[in-house]
């Protein structure tokens, strides 16, 4: 299987997964930031991952899924949200609806921990953004449980699509 993995990375967090994502997958793989994301023609799957601005996928990934067009796609995001929040769960729903014309094969989303500096500034917002309370939590993530998790949901997609 010939696969093209594309993130975005603020923090370094979607990045690790990434890694993690091209180190595991058999098969013919290409790992590229977003901007630098060859055509997505002559891969039988695209994986995008991404980090949740303002409770959407980033500016460079949502400009990026929005160009997608009938590949098979797998979803993976970062952020300071707790996994089972609204937040979280609505971030992955809009870079669905971005990539609406995609045969969307799977998707994992967990917590990146946030920069302290970052954190403070966004703390001291009134009112604050809803992750804020969740963010202590992401202290360590993605953890190498997130990544094991993540190689799970890999393995039961890459079963699911090469049948």
């Amino acid at each position: 299987m010939k696969t093209l993995i594309v993130y975005s990375s603020k923090s370094g967090n979607t990045k690790k997964l990434a890694e993690a994502i091209y180190g595991f997958l058999p098969g013919e793989n290409t790992l590229k930031p977003v901007e630098e994301a060859p055509d997505p023609a002559g891969y039988d799957l695209i994986i995008a991952g991404f980090w949740l601005q303002g409770g959407k996928a980033d500016s460079l990934s949502s400009q990026y899924l929005a160009t997608l067009d009938s590949v098979k796609l797998f979803l993976f995001a970062t952020h300071g949200a707790a996994v089972d929040s609204d937040h979280a769960e609505n971030g992955m729903q809009s870079a669905k609806t971005l990539a609406q014309p995609c045969d969307i094969v799977g998707e994992f989303h967990c917590q990146g921990e946030v920069k302290a500096e970052f954190l403070a500034k966004v703390q001291a917002q009134n009112p604050q953004p809803p992750w804020v309370k969740d963010a202590p939590n992401a202290v360590g993530h993605p953890s190498e449980s997130d990544i094991s998790r993540l190689q799970d949901v890999l393995h039961d997609t890459i079963e699911k699509i090469s049948v």
